[in-house]
């Protein structure tokens, strides 16, 4: 799946990267707790997340993700949109819930590799 079609999935707006678009992502999590994402993600190229602070974006990049969601309608401030940027990242907002934009993706093919139950 490209990044644009998670776009499309989700509805969301293209806030940062939207030259990246074109690239394939193969799986997602979602996560409001950067502990658990660097603790059990691996292997997964979206993050979805309504926490806003730049740890997101540092996090994202530690486990090589391209792509960071914004749920819940939530917009990051111009610091982490620029490191996001800097680290070649696209970034979007989406008005869904972390469960519906989760599922949506889940539906859509999206899934999570990282075998935790």
């Amino acid at each position: 799946m490209t990044i644009a079609q998670v776009r499309d999935i989700l509805e969301a707006r293209v806030l940062s990267g939207a030259e990246l678009l074109e690239n394939e992502v193969h799986s997602a999590c979602g996560s409001d707790l950067m502990s658990d994402v660097l603790a059990f993600v691996k292997d997964q190229s979206v993050l979805l997340t309504g926490l806003l602070n730049l740890q997101v974006v540092r996090t994202a990049e530690m486990m090589d993700m391209k792509c960071i969601v914004f749920v819940r309608g939530k917009v990051p401030d111009e610091t982490i949109l620029s490191l996001a940027a800097a680290r070649g990242m696209v970034v979007m907002s989406t008005g869904f819930r972390m469960y519906n934009a989760c599922g949506r993706l889940y539906a859509a093919g999206l899934v999570s590799l990282e075998g935790v139950r």
